[in-house]
């Protein structure tokens, strides 16, 4: 196992929120796949081009990429071992060879020099400890002239699940989300993103405003039982008595509820999709 400089996000995605997002990964892509469309079109992956997927956990993304690919080759880094792991599983029984993936810590791992064409990542960007460093990192494992498509949840009050968490707050601590703060709004201001990828390398940095509706469940309460396995909620429910809990539970399909739709409980989501060039030169 390479450095790991990320030890909380380290010990997180190969404990119960790793193991939760491998057990879940179609839950999970259902919740993030209308980005993936977005996402590929600002990549513009060429056949034979090789691609880097950072922070790709189990790793649709990275199958995504290796089928525009097609002879190119596709590496999907990822902290968690047991995403990955049901990674490789799916790429296998996908029969797609030209997708690997290794386990790593993007801001200090050893990615080959000039090695890539394009670098992706469907919201794996925002957990740096460092973030200039770890694009500086990235930008050393492009070619010169080679391009680099993320997506990154934008600010809270355009996500309406933060909404649905906050009706949690009765019943104890939850995350607060601010913006910038190490987490998944980290990167959720578009003047500091373009400003990390610039201050780490690149140029023709821009940021483009997607909205997309994330699927959590069938209805309220699949979509409540769903969420109560996920990191805060588990956390919560972790110091909670059994009466608590049932009432956590009620709460957090209530306020799903007014979410439902014929096609399942349907929240909108927003991100930054930014895109930038390592220079030729």
């Amino acid at each position: 196992m390479r450095a790991i400089v990320n030890d909380q996000q380290d010990q997180a995605w190969n404990g119960d929120e790793g193991r939760h997002w491998a057990d879940h990964h179609d839950r999970w892509n259902a919740v993030n796949g209308e980005f993936n469309e977005p996402l590929l079109s600002a990549a513009a992956i060429a056949p034979g081009e090789r691609v880097l997927d950072i922070g790709c956990g189990a790793g649709q993304t990275t199958r995504l990429a290796a089928r525009h690919s097609r002879t190119g080759d596709v590496l999907g880094l990822d902290l968690s071992a047991p995403e990955l792991e049901r990674a490789r599983e799916l790429a296998a029984r996908e029969h797609l060879a030209n997708a690997r993936f290794e386990r790593g810590d993007a801001q200090v791992h050893p990615l080959p020099a000039d090695g890539f064409d394009v670098a992706i990542s469907r919201f794996g960007i925002m957990f740096f400890a460092d973030p200039v460093a770890a694009f500086a990192n990235i930008a050393r494992a492009l070619r010169p002239g080679g391009r680099l498509a993320l997506l990154s949840l934008a600010d809270p009050d355009r996500v309406d699940w933060v909404r649905v968490f906050a009706a949690l707050r009765p019943f104890g601590p939850v995350p607060d989300f601010a913006i910038g703060e190490p987490g998944m709004f980290s990167l959720a201001d578009p003047m500091t993103f373009r400003q990390i990828l610039t201050d780490a390398g690149f140029t023709q940095v821009e940021t483009t405003l997607v909205e997309a509706p994330m699927t959590f469940g069938r209805d309220a309460d699949d979509a409540a039982n769903f969420l109560l396995g996920s990191g805060p909620i588990r956390s919560l429910l972790s110091r909670s008595d059994a009466a608590t809990a049932d009432r956590v539970r009620f709460a957090m399909a209530e306020a799903l509820r007014p979410f439902e739709q014929s096609g399942g409980v349907r929240l909108g989501g927003a991100a930054w999709l930014a895109t930038a060039t390592r220079p030729r030169s």
